[in-house]
């Protein structure tokens, strides 16, 4: 049988930026399609799969060194069907083979990821980086290419027994235990889990390289406040979620010049990041800084917040509504030279007094951090620089947001970091629940603005009879969209629906529901698939409880499914979202630290959240601020504040009627007429 279209490059026809970087290698590259998984079974070919991203600087370095290579080139499209994925794309096949290689490899994986198939996707070798030529702690792929081949021709019968061993590991590690759901002390045993990783010195957990964690830091936060709520007040748990996100936003993590974190550190002081900047991290450390100010009043945390939500609308925002996936870390002077600067670079675009408080406070009086220039980092405070410049802090501030101003624009007449301007349904998500939280609570209507958007963007461009498609670039929306899309989407409505009330929304947050029932739930053991029932057929229907870099998808559908059901007064959800904590009892068991966002949807089961409907006199002029000052002060994250139309009912808040409405489970207290009585219903 010919299989001429493996006989070429054909990531030009992909959407993916990262599939089109590497059209032009010699490698005959292929996307995951049927096209080259046929023909990988028509000439029993083993396939060699690659997958990255595009912000990835260890991918590009390999395809530097080994992917425009002619003679590696040669030798891969000889003995090879070689595919490239994109893992933002196909995060399903992503944690399919980065768990394969934990167990084939012993350790974690990371990206590039390569791996070795047989012709019916089982991985029979796995690996990460590999160089061009030969290391002293590490093979030339040249090297392992030759060696894989050799494997394969000579001792196929080892390749298929260990595959048997690994395809019943796989299918064991999706399924689901548990039979009961677990009590309060899973939120005591994750606090202490965690507290025993977090770093006393510099915030955040483990060791280098450190991720931000953004779903842990929420879990403590809301530790915290349910603490606060029962008169036990866990400062420790505060503490350990403050002083991490302040040490990040001081470190060169944080983009002192443009705002936004980078994807992780790798020091343990937050120094010096990978400098890609992922829309992810970004959305969910947007709302982690809101609640941190909330918590505790602390203006720092606004201003990150604030900042990020800024470089968010700045530099990632889509001409169509939707957001970018990613900023990279390198340009063609090197990895992070965009973001680096000297003392002079600084004199030449401020006032002397502002280059002089600039050089201060990031450091730049001090010896060099990265490659002969200066990461800025923030490193002496306000108050330290007033006593040492002899001017008071106020004006301080406002000569630094002039400077950083500058600074920022100076910047951005440089060589800029390639944009991945693909738009991912669950990241958009994730960052439309980010700033809808923001502009709720900081008083931001840009920043609803922009989240009510791009709420338009994935209707618009990814809802599609009835289901989300994953991924969206250049007017074409593609792939088949998983768990995280439809859960993502799903909490977003639900915080957006909160900041600015749409009488649509409802209707689309019921369908996003529907969908996770019918499509990704398991009808026997409860919680849920990563890949819809009607996903392609893989080695493995992946189910994972556990968080990564992102919120687990099981905690976040049930968190947004208990809190819908209890919204709409829907007994489906609420049981749907209760079986999933269930199936995830013995995951959590094993290592509550690490189930986070599952353990936010436990803790609202167990004490359903309060629902407070506010619908104010049409004639009053001041509208809902007075009854939103009551309802939303302080930090409550099992509160539920809607602001519904006139006609519409929620909950115990019948149509037409005005006042304010507290309801928590079954039980509704009695209308409050003023926001006076709202304080006293919320006091109860």
């Amino acid at each position: 049988m010919q299989h001429d279209a493996i006989q070429r490059n054909r990531l030009g026809e992909a959407t993916s930026p990262y599939l089109r970087q590497h059209a032009d290698n010699p490698v005959h590259w292929q996307p995951w399609d049927e096209t080259a998984l046929q023909a990988a079974r028509d000439l029993d070919r083993p396939i060699l799969l690659s997958v990255g991203y595009s912000a990835c600087h260890w991918c590009h370095v390999m395809a530097h060194e080994s992917f425009d290579d002619p003679d590696i080139a040669a030798q891969m499209n000889r003995d090879f069907i070689n595919i490239k994925v994109d893992r933002e794309e196909r995060p399903d096949l992503d944690r399919i083979y980065q768990m394969a290689h934990q167990l084939l490899a012993g350790r974690g994986g990371g990206w590039p990821l390569t791996v070795f198939l047989t012709p019916e996707q089982l991985p029979f070798f796995t690996g990460t980086y590999f160089p061009r030529q030969s290391r002293a702690d590490m093979p030339g792929f040249d090297e392992v290419m030759q060696q894989i081949i050799q494997v394969w021709q000579e001792r196929r019968d080892e390749v298929d027994e260990q595959n048997q061993r690994l395809q019943r590991v796989l299918n064991r590690a999706a399924g689901a235990g548990g039979s009961a759901l677990p009590t309060a002390d899973a939120l005591e045993s994750a606090r202490l889990q965690l507290a025993s990783r977090f770093d006393a010195a510099y915030g955040g957990f483990g060791s280098a390289p450190k991720f931000p964690q953004a779903t842990s830091l929420e879990r403590l936060l809301r530790h915290y406040a349910r603490g606060q709520q029962a008169g036990e007040v866990d400062r420790g748990a505060l503490h350990m979620a403050c002083h991490s996100l302040r040490r990040m936003a001081l470190g060169g993590i944080y983009d002192q010049i443009g705002g936004g974190f980078a994807r992780y550190s790798v020091d343990a002081e937050w120094g010096i990041p990978h400098f890609e900047k992922m829309l992810s991290d970004n959305a969910l450390l947007i709302g982690v800084a809101t609640d941190a100010y909330r918590a505790t009043g602390d203006r720092f945390f606004r201003r990150i917040a604030r900042e990020t939500g800024e470089w968010v609308l700045r530099e990632m925002t889509l001409p169509e509504g939707g957001f970018a996936t990613s900023l990279d870390a390198d340009t063609s002077e090197g990895e992070g030279a965009f973001y680096l600067w000297t003392p002079d670079a600084m004199r030449e675009v401020l006032e002397p007094e502002e280059a002089e408080l600039a050089i201060y406070r990031l450091g730049l009086d001090e010896a060099p951090n990265f490659e002969g220039r200066w990461l800025p980092q923030v490193h002496m405070a306000f108050s330290e620089l007033a006593k040492r410049l002899q001017t008071p802090r106020d004006t301080l501030v406002e000569r630094w947001k002039s400077a950083q101003a500058k600074l920022r624009e100076a910047r951005s007449q440089r060589e800029r970091p390639a944009l991945d301007d693909k738009a991912l349904t669950a990241w958009n998500a994730l960052m439309i629940g980010g700033l809808a939280r923001a502009g709720r609570f900081l008083g931001i209507p840009e920043f609803i603005d922009a989240a009510e958007t791009a709420e338009r963007f994935v209707r618009d461009h990814c809802w599609r009879d009835g289901r989300l498609l994953a991924s969206w670039r250049a007017g074409r929306a593609n792939l088949s969209g998983y768990l995280d899309d439809h859960a993502f989407m799903l909490s977003a409505l639900i915080e957006l629906q909160q900041a600015r009330w749409s009488d649509g929304r409802e209707e689309w947050a019921l369908a996003l529901g529907d969908v996770l029932l019918e499509q990704f739930e398991d009808p026997e053991d409860g919680g849920f698939f990563f890949t819809a029932a009607d996903h392609e057929a893989l080695i493995q229907r992946p189910r994972s409880f556990t968080d990564d870099a992102l919120p687990a998808g099981n905690g976040v559908a049930a968190l947004a499914l208990n809190r819908l059901g209890h919204w709409l007064g829907d007994a489906r959800y609420r049981q749907a979202a209760e079986r999933a904590v269930v199936a995830g009892a013995n995951s959590i068991q094993e290592a509550p630290g690490a189930h986070c966002a599952l353990l936010n949807a436990l803790e609202e089961i167990l004490e359903p959240p309060a629902l407070v409907v506010l619908r104010p006199d049409p004639a009053d002029e001041a509208g809902d601020r007075p009854w939103r000052e009551v309802a939303e002060a302080g930090y409550h994250p099992g509160r539920l504040v809607f602001t519904p139309s006139a006609g519409t009912a929620v909950a115990a808040a019948p149509e037409g009627e005005t006042g304010a409405w507290v309801c928590q489970g079954h039980t509704c207290r009695p209308v409050a007429r003023t926001p006076a009585e709202l304080t006293d219903r919320l006091s109860d």
